[in-house]
């Protein structure tokens, strides 16, 4: 079964820079596009960033352009989110996320920002 595993949130001070890791499981890695989601207290899960199967092409949304760069490594199962700059409005659960057929999502990881 497909199993995606998100780690590295934390506590950070604004301004600060935080790495998340996403490693998957089940399936093959190197076929799929990755997501990165989030959902903070109250609000509906909203896209982040994505990267292609090969890691050439990237989007991101418009509220973290610049401040946040995802990137892969098809050897390790692995996709990253790295966070910089970061602001109290990017405090919110962290999800990783794949599609093929079905939405697969990780358990998420926090992610709190404040001084």
């Amino acid at each position: 079964q497909v199993q995606l595993v998100e780690s590295g949130g934390g506590l950070v001070e604004p301004g600060g820079s935080l790495r998340l890791s996403c490693v998957a499981s089940g399936l093959t890695f190197s076929s799929v596009t990755m997501r990165w989601y989030r959902q903070a207290p109250g609000k509906e899960r909203e896209f982040v960033a994505d990267i292609s199967t090969g890691g050439s092409i990237t989007d991101y949304a418009d509220s973290v352009k610049g401040r946040f760069t995802i990137f892969r490594d098809n050897a390790k199962n692995t996709v990253w989110l790295q966070m910089n700059s970061l602001k109290s409005d990017d405090t919110a659960v962290y999800y990783c996320n794949t599609r093929f057929g079905l939405d697969y999502w990780g358990q998420g990881t926090q992610v709190t920002v404040s001084s």
